[in-house]
């Protein structure tokens, strides 16, 4: 069995989609899982209208979801004609599952809100998907991840149950396969033992094929990019980029741990755990090698560039000027914890201490407002964050010119460097 994650990129226009069938026939004769996330930039439209809720701006909630609802209901008319009517009955399923809270009023938090929103975009492009599949004569089922995939009520990083959720698999997923070839459902999606929706982070698609590669006992999990394979910088920003052929599993945790965008930090542990290979491929191109990840060292890697922007550097300092001990550190830690706040970068000083996040402004107001009880706080925004693997210095340099430095670690394999 194979598992294949495709991207919102991969399903953005009629021809992309016409692409990702002509893919998955030619892999008629292997039984495909396929984890598919929401079309183009549908997260982001989906995110506005969640703030708008939040903001209790409903009648502009709902005016962003029809544009929503308009571009899905068009896509499916372009792909669709025997299989349009059942394909819009399931849609209108989920636009009334949005529209029904949408006339509400928030009484929990936005994360929360977030979750309810957000995952409809995979509900809705895996719809039309598996509608269109069926419309060229590639059977499938289409299964509601929700009713598989278990985690906690942690909105927006959601834990998985690993126990639940394989249960679930071997008595829901795997008889499929007696009768159907392929499945298709959402990434990035869960719900909690409530059937409240739930997400697992953002971009968390790779991280929900990786969960079922490892539950199916995949022979392989394979990420359908827009790109040629795995860069050592995103080409987009770096003209210079160039493919990697073939990485370690330990190496793309780092990559991902530091913010590369090509894989989910949560990805490869699912696939570690059962020497699951990691297939990175073109979508463009399937013909071209792509990048392979296992557990095979690799040597003599290029040097790998990534940029983390919109960051926000938070100075924590003693109100007395007593050294920052364990104690006040401790309590920091635990507020990050309960606030689930993961620092991107953080230094430790005699009476201070430092710790660089991603913008989360709602998270990161209620950080100072809790740490001030033990610190002078003060936060600093608009910043990024250069991360090189495997650097020399005359590329830091180059990649500085001009640049104001903030803060600097170094290692013998790493750098990094947050600046203005």
């Amino acid at each position: 069995m194979l598992v294949f994650k495709f991207g919102g990129a991969s399903i953005n226009s009629i021809d992309r989609i016409h692409n990702v069938g002509q893919i998955i026939r030619e892999h008629k004769n292997e039984k495909l899982f396929i984890i598919i996330s929401a079309m183009g930039k549908t997260t982001n439209a989906l995110e506005k209208v969640a703030e708008a809720f939040y903001a209790r701006r409903n009648e502009d909630a709902l005016n962003l979801f029809e544009q929503v609802k308009n571009q899905h209901l068009t896509t499916a008319k372009y792909l669709l004609v025997k299989n349009y009517n059942a394909c819009e009955a399931r849609l209108n399923d989920f636009f009334t599952e949005v529209e029904w809270l949408l006339h509400d009023k928030p009484v929990r938090g936005y994360d929360y809100y977030y979750d309810q929103v957000v995952c409809c975009g995979e509900l809705l492009s895996t719809c039309i998907i598996s509608a269109y599949l069926d419309e060229v004569g590639i059977s499938n089922s289409w299964i509601d991840v929700r009713d598989i995939l278990r985690t906690d009520d942690n909105f927006r990083d959601a834990g998985v149950d690993w126990d639940h959720s394989e249960t679930m698999v071997e008595e829901n997923i795997l008889p499929i396969f007696d009768d159907y070839p392929v499945v298709i459902t959402q990434g990035f999606i869960g719900s909690t033992s409530d059937n409240e929706s739930t997400t697992l982070g953002r971009e968390g698609s790779d991280y929900s094929a990786a969960i079922f590669a490892n539950l199916l006992n995949a022979d392989s999990q394979t990420i359908w990019k827009d790109v040629p394979s795995v860069m050592n910088a995103d080409p987009k920003l770096f003209t210079d980029a160039v493919p990697m052929p073939e990485l370690s599993y330990a190496e793309v945790i780092e990559m991902a741990y530091y913010g590369a965008q090509v894989i989910h930090p949560k990805t490869i542990k699912p696939l570690y755990e059962k020497n699951i290979p990691l297939l990175v491929k073109c979508f463009l191109d399937p013909s071209l090698p792509g990048t392979v990840i296992s557990k095979r060292p690799v040597k003599d890697l290029p040097p790998v560039i990534i940029l983390k922007e919109n960051q926000v550097l938070i100075y924590f300092r003693s109100k007395d000027y007593s050294f920052v001990g364990e104690h006040a550190l401790a309590n920091l830690y635990h507020v990050m914890e309960d606030l689930h706040l993961k620092p991107n970068l953080t230094q430790t000083g005699a009476i201070s201490f430092t710790a660089l996040f991603d913008d989360r402004e709602e998270k990161l107001q209620q950080l100072a407002a809790n740490a001030e009880q033990f610190f002078d706080v003060q936060l600093r925004k608009n910043l990024t964050l250069l991360t090189i693997r495997h650097f020399n210095t005359e590329l830091l340099n180059r990649q500085l010119k001009g640049k104001s430095r903030l803060l600097s670690q170094e290692t013998r394999e790493t750098v990094q460097v947050i600046f203005e």
